[in-house]
């Protein structure tokens, strides 16, 4: 058996919380976690550029604190569904001019089916129309009861924008960490997880971890899933090199032989041949957008782009969500970068939408997706994909036909049948009769035929409307294959117009 898999009887020690900010979209989680990252890693790395590899670590009060920089909660949600335990400590942000919104009811529903301790932050409370005790109020209808109204869920006002409230966050993250008592190992080999895997041009496959246990070091094998590497290179959220990482740390990690999946758990072990056992023994894990074992009859193809390995991990979750008996769309091809003509060529050969997120469109691309007719569709926010997916799927259902009744006119005289039009005479009975209305014609109580009127005379005049009461020549263009289907006279013709409504999903 492999050390990894081993119980770990080594000393355990204090180690950092790592936290998740979750929250409904535009909320200002991203705008949070910016203004941490730039005025708290400031203060501990003068001049310091951090780089988006999926975490970074802060200081307050003396003590590191680390946060998941992730794409919103379904990246989180992605990495839980692979069976990680991700974070400490929640962050739930509620926008002090908006409320609870649904996706904020879906986070709270995976914090606490999680049952990670979390705190709330109202932001946007600078905004006009800012309403914070009414959030408070929607927070407590939907189950979360803060500590001002009666409850132990700790809450802090901020503006993210201004800092304002900023160290108050940092400060309740501590003393929630300190309510878990959070220790680790810090040596033997390292366990952890999978934060984020691209494929970078200069030095290939690259992943982010973020260790649980143990130390991860220069030079050992370490194996995720399916995926081995020998680690080439460290480096931390500042793109400096690092020589080893220890417990609740992110780090940039090379050397990999395949891509890592994201929320796959990494583990440390001895050499080459322990990893490829762990490797080859791995559970199969369930593929990225999988095809459904008896499809649609009708299926909408999609090509997805995204910046990075967790973005697709987050499209792929969110994606599930869309159900639908009618149709159903297949991923027929995914990947990590920018939307090029390559992907365009790839959309048309296998008749596909191309769906983009946080990705360029190249102009070459836009040009030659023009040319030739596929549907490019790329966004920075992903719930806006799912409304675009939604809406190429339900191109593909048969529109909702509403009918509208406008006449009905008795046939009192028959002049000429000319290959599928016939030339009748008859009075307006009720209602009206609109040139390019539908028509069915009706004998007695049966349907004998349906067409449409294409010409409208009175008194010889071509006209577009005729009104009740009055006599008119038209031309039918419908069946005439059959001497039922010809029109006779006595029949009576029900006008009538159709509006194609478009179906949602």
């Amino acid at each position: 058996m492999p050390d990894a898999l081993k119980p770990n009887t080594y000393t355990l020690e204090p180690r950092a919380p790592i936290v998740v900010i979750l929250g409904h979209v535009d909320h200002g989680k991203t705008t949070l976690l910016d203004t941490i990252r730039k005025t708290r890693v400031a203060e501990k790395e003068a001049g310091g550029i951090t780089q988006h590899i999926g975490a970074y670590q802060v200081e307050s009060n003396g003590k590191t604190i680390t946060f998941l920089d992730t794409p919103g909660h379904e990246a989180f949600t992605a990495i839980r569904s692979r069976g990680a335990t991700v974070a400490d400590v929640a962050v739930l942000v509620v926008a002090a001019d908006e409320g609870v919104k649904p996706q904020t009811k879906e986070a709270i529903k995976i914090i606490k089916d999680t049952e990670t301790p979390f705190a709330v932050a109202i932001t946007k409370t600078d905004k006009e129309g800012a309403n914070p005790q009414k959030v408070r109020q929607e927070l407590a209808e939907a189950e979360v009861l803060v500590e001002d109204y009666g409850g132990q869920v700790p809450i802090v006002e901020l503006s993210a924008r201004k800092g304002d409230g900023v160290d108050q966050l940092l400060e309740t993250i501590l003393l929630l960490a300190e309510v878990e008592e959070l220790t680790a190992a810090t040596t033997g080999p390292a366990q952890g997880f999978v934060l984020e895997s691209h494929l970078d041009s200069r030095r290939g496959t690259v992943a982010t971890v973020l260790v649980q246990a143990g130390q991860l070091q220069i030079g050992d094998w370490i194996a995720a899933g399916k995926a081995i590497a020998k680690v080439r290179s460290m480096e931390d959220f500042l793109g400096k090199a690092m020589k080893s990482a220890l417990p609740s740390q992110p780090c940039v990690v090379t050397g990999w032989e395949l891509p890592p999946s994201v929320g796959q758990k990494f583990l440390g072990v001895a050499s080459h041949n322990d990893a490829l056992q762990l490797a080859k023994s791995a559970t199969a894990q369930e593929a990225l957008f999988p095809q459904s074992a008896s499809p649609a009859p009708r299926i909408a193809n999609l090509i997805i782009k995204a910046d990075v390995q967790s973005s697709l991990e987050a499209m792929d979750q969110v994606l599930r969500t869309i159900t639908s008996e009618e149709v159903q769309y297949r991923v027929v091809d995914y990947g990590v970068g920018k939307i090029g003509d390559g992907d365009v060529k790839n959309a048309k050969a296998k008749n596909a939408a191309i769906i983009g997120f946080h990705v360029p469109v190249e102009s070459a691309a836009k040009q030659s997706a023009e040319n030739q007719h596929v549907r490019i569709e790329s966004r920075d926010i992903i719930y806006e994909l799912v409304e675009i997916v939604r809406d190429i799927m339900a191109d593909m259902l048969d529109p909702e036909i509403r009918r509208t009744p406008l006449g009905k006119l008795k046939i009192l005289a028959l002049f000429d049948v000319q290959g599928k039009s016939q030339i009748v005479g008859g009075k307006i009975t009720q209602g009206k009769a609109l040139r390019g209305a539908m028509v069915e014609v009706t004998r007695g109580t049966n349907v004998v035929s349906t067409g449409k009127l294409i010409q409208l005379q009175q008194k010889k005049a071509d006209v577009a409307e005729v009104a009740e009461g009055l006599e008119c020549g038209i031309r039918y263009e419908g069946p005439m294959d059959t001497p039922q289907a010809i029109i006779r006279v006595g029949d009576v013709l029900e006008i009538y117009e159709e509006e194609k409504i478009k179906r949602s999903i």
